[in-house]
């Protein structure tokens, strides 16, 4: 069966994206988001298992044994902050979770979670020069770093022994608190939307497969990571049956950028290099056709749970879908439309056979019969499959005949 646009539930996506806003999760501290998944996914009927490291992993059935799975990988852990000193004024030295500036930083209000799991102590992020009443000019002048800013405690604590009584110490977590805000025109605005609103989607995509009783055409599996932020991601967790894999994450709008707020986006190639041929041009052809809105990007400065999937040896055509994010680990923000496009364009891919079901249900084949996109159809009609020769490649390319980017 083709695949078809299916009803997208809004309510839901918009109720689970403020929801997993609202629970800490920095890089190494994820069991309660993990929770919250699983749970969301056993009220639509789905199973979950829990790996030691602590990455979940779920399942669609699709109707037929290929050979062949697909999986679609978010992460549910953020940017964050760990104690690195306790200092003699009271106040609490930081060393960040991932990658992002101390710029953003300054004025966070801040959760330090301590070894009393009863207890969360309040602070907030400050830069050392924080009174121009007292440094005038020098608020200005003060250099951005992390060494440049320490939080302040919400309790009396004037020095390294008054931290100690609150049972602080070097090595306990801080969590940016996300203060998520869904403005009348549809903006969302907040901390973290990297990658929960990804994890929003990708659930209301699973939910629009289950209300609507449509089976995805290949096995689905979805791979939820908790260590994307510092760069392990999807290194385990993964199926070794899986022939494509999907990551869903924040796309970048900035200058220069083509990545739209309000738009799909199709990552061609980050920071770490192109992602598969094959398998980006189907998702723009199944967008194409269906009306999806969809823009494709380059990223200079970027990974993905993907990247980690490959290096640890993950033998898969691989792509990343994005959500356009303004101000990436800073002041995010993006719009529900393009979370609306995002969530059809994954429903849709979902009911849609392999790039190359036949061939991708084995690991290798021979080269004769590997199918070609070479020459590419036009209209968005979808990938043309068959064997061709090197000569036909070079000519409907251009390209040199010896050259494997012919092919």
């Amino acid at each position: 069966m083709s695949p078809r646009p299916l009803a997208i539930d809004l309510d839901y996506l918009r109720q689970v994206l403020v929801e997993l806003l609202e629970i800490p999760s920095p890089s190494g501290r994820t069991d309660h988001v993990q929770q919250y998944v699983g749970e969301r996914l056993s009220a639509l009927g789905i199973g979950s298992t829990l790996t030691r490291r602590g990455a979940l992993s779920a399942c669609l059935p699709g109707p037929r044994a290929t050979g062949a799975d697909r999986a679609i990988v978010v992460h549910t852990d953020t940017i964050g902050g760990m104690v690195k000193r306790l200092k003699e004024n009271g106040r609490l030295e930081l060393k960040p979770i991932g990658t992002h500036s101390a710029r953003f930083a300054e004025g966070a209000h801040v959760r330090i979670f301590t070894d009393d799991l009863d207890r969360v102590i309040t602070g907030q992020v400050l830069p050392l020069k924080a009174s121009g009443h007292r440094y005038n000019e020098g608020v200005d002048s003060q250099g951005i770093g992390w060494e440049q800013v320490e939080v302040r405690v919400d309790e009396p604590a004037e020095d390294i022994a008054g931290l100690r009584a609150l049972g602080i110490d070097a090595g306990d977590f801080v969590a940016f608190l996300p203060n998520p805000t869904v403005t009348p025109h549809g903006y969302v605005k907040s901390r973290h939307l990297d990658d929960k609103a990804g994890v929003a989607a990708v659930l209301t995509a699973f939910k629009a497969l289950v209300d609507a009783g449509v089976r995805p055409a290949v096995t689905a599996h979805l791979l939820v990571t908790v260590t994307e932020e510092i760069g392990h991601g999807a290194s385990h967790g993964l199926d070794p049956d899986v022939a494509e894999i999907v990551s869903v994450d924040a796309a970048v709008v900035a200058p220069g950028q083509q990545s739209r707020e309000d738009a799909a986006t199709l990552a061609m190639g980050d920071g770490v290099g192109p992602f598969d041929y094959h398998l980006t041009r189907n998702l723009a052809s199944i967008a194409a056709e269906h009306g999806v809105r969809l823009v494709r990007d380059v990223f200079d400065y970027y990974r993905s749970d993907v990247a980690a999937a490959v290096e640890a040896g993950a033998h898969a055509r691989v792509a990343l879908l994005g959500f356009g994010v303004d101000a990436t680990h800073g002041h995010e923000r993006t719009h529900l439309d393009g979370l609306r496009h995002l969530t059809q364009l994954l429903c849709l891919y979902l009911q849609s056979d392999l790039v190359f079901p036949e061939w991708d249900a084995e690991p290798e084949g021979d080269l004769a019969d590997f199918p070609s996109l070479a020459v590419q159809p036009a209209g968005g009609e979808g990938p043309r499959e068959g064997p061709i020769g090197i000569a036909d490649a070079a000519g409907a390319a251009g390209a040199d005949p010896h050259s494997r980017s012919a092919v």
